[in-house]
């Protein structure tokens, strides 16, 4: 087997090539407007077109342009070192993404998750597609969560002047969340009654852990009252008990594999050694588990049936094998336990042996059983950076951290 040494150098090297090059795929397609375009089909290798309706150019995705803002801007941090012109051209393009975004974003105090060529928000559920989206002025989404992460990220380096802003939008969100007026659903209308039908899936909370990451990256760790609260709820009010597993929602038999390892990484990045050892070993515990119980040999099956640990669905996104790198590399970082390591380089040859295209530089969406299927997992635009790009910047300073030790010593 390969030691860790050898593989830490081989994956550091690798996680940097991948993203510097699928970033410049991101910057090479973004010259003539503020917003983010990576609408590509990646199994036929073309550009959606107007053809394609909601996946084509006459949509704009709140949700990916806030991902693609905090994925830049944290990419262009990084790279400051390993390639100081494009970490400039990156910050360069943020400029104008964060001006576009922060302006749509103060209209209303709030982001929708698609809108239309007029900049209208619409709804996406077949049954109403085409329509206005009604929104009721209290409840958030996880649209406001993704942009609002993506403008404290920019404003922190870009726009300094007007970071408490958007972190006052932050604790409306965190609030919404405590409150039961966070509505996870955006395909359709935002109001009471699509939020009271919804059940208390942890997902909020888990996207929440990503706000904190964040922060703490940023030198804003006393604007994180909610981390440590949010995961101790989920570790309590979620557990299933005979799976040793976390459920979706509390008391339900079904688990979103990829949800709880993202959960864990979260919460590993933003707080490592800092963490009490007996929550260390929690999750750690349930991350080995959820694993092992979603893991196909291709990649992680969406849901989990609790009641056999057997999985419940024969799809794969590609999102869940990175975010499983950064889980389990912090782990091994943490815990120096080698099922870790082995999670992490089984994640590594599953994301680039079957998902990762190489040429162009990005990833298929999803796999049915083993094979690249034409379904959108959240929205047509593929990864600027987010799950994939940062999971692996996370992966890159366990790696260089560790490589660093071993030529000290």
């Amino acid at each position: 087997m390969m030691s860790d040494i050898a593989f830490m150098t081989q994956a550091d090297s690798r996680y940097l090539d991948a993203n510097q090059r699928s970033i410049e795929w991101v910057l090479s397609r973004s010259h003539d407007e503020p917003w983010i375009n990576t609408k590509f089909n990646p199994i036929e290798l073309r550009d959606y077109s107007i053809e394609d309706a909601l996946r084509g150019p006459g949509f704009v995705y709140g949700w990916i342009q806030g991902r693609a803002l905090e994925s830049l801007i944290q990419h262009a941090r990084s790279l400051a070192v390993d390639d100081p012109l494009l970490s400039s051209s990156l910050l360069a393009r943020c400029r104008v993404l964060y001006k576009a975004l922060d302006d749509l974003h103060s209209e209303h105090d709030h982001a929708c998750f698609c809108y239309d060529r007029n900049m209208t928000p619409v709804v996406t559920g077949s049954q109403f597609t085409g329509q206005a989206q009604r929104r009721s002025p209290r409840i958030r989404t996880y649209s406001d969560l993704f942009v609002v992460k993506g403008l404290i990220a920019a404003s922190a380096l870009l726009a300094p002047e007007c970071l408490e802003r958007h972190l006052s939008s932050l604790e409306i969100i965190i609030q919404a969340i405590d409150n039961d007026h966070f509505l996870m659903d955006e395909s359709g209308h935002i109001d009471h009654e699509a939020l009271q039908r919804q059940e208390k899936d942890f997902g909020p909370r888990m996207i929440a852990l990503g706000a904190a990451s964040l922060l703490h990256s940023l030198d804003l760790p006393h604007r994180d009252h909610f981390s440590k609260r949010f995961v101790q709820d989920v570790l309590e009010q979620h557990a299933h008990a005979n799976s040793g597993l976390i459920s979706n929602a509390p008391g339900g038999a079904v688990l979103n594999a990829g949800h709880a390892i993202e959960l864990i990484g979260f919460h590993l990045e933003t707080w490592g050694n800092a963490l009490p050892d007996r929550v260390i070993a929690t999750l750690s515990r349930l991350l080995a588990g959820t694993f092992n119980s979603a893991f196909d040999g291709s990649g992680l099956r969406l849901t989990i049936d609790l009641a056999t640990r057997k999985s419940c669905s024969n799809l794969s996104p590609w999102w869940s094998l990175p975010e499983t790198i950064r889980a389990a590399s912090l782990a091994f970082e943490l815990t120096q336990d080698p099922q870790f390591l082995q999670i992490w380089q089984a994640a590594d040859k599953a994301f680039f042996e079957n998902f990762w295209l190489g040429s162009p530089p990005l990833a298929v969406q999803m796999m049915r059983d083993g094979h690249a299927v034409d379904i959108v997992p959240a929205t047509p635009d593929l990864d600027p950076g987010y799950h994939t790009g940062l999971s692996l910047l996370a992966a890159r300073g366990v790696c260089q951290r560790r490589l660093l030790t071993s030529t000290t010593h």
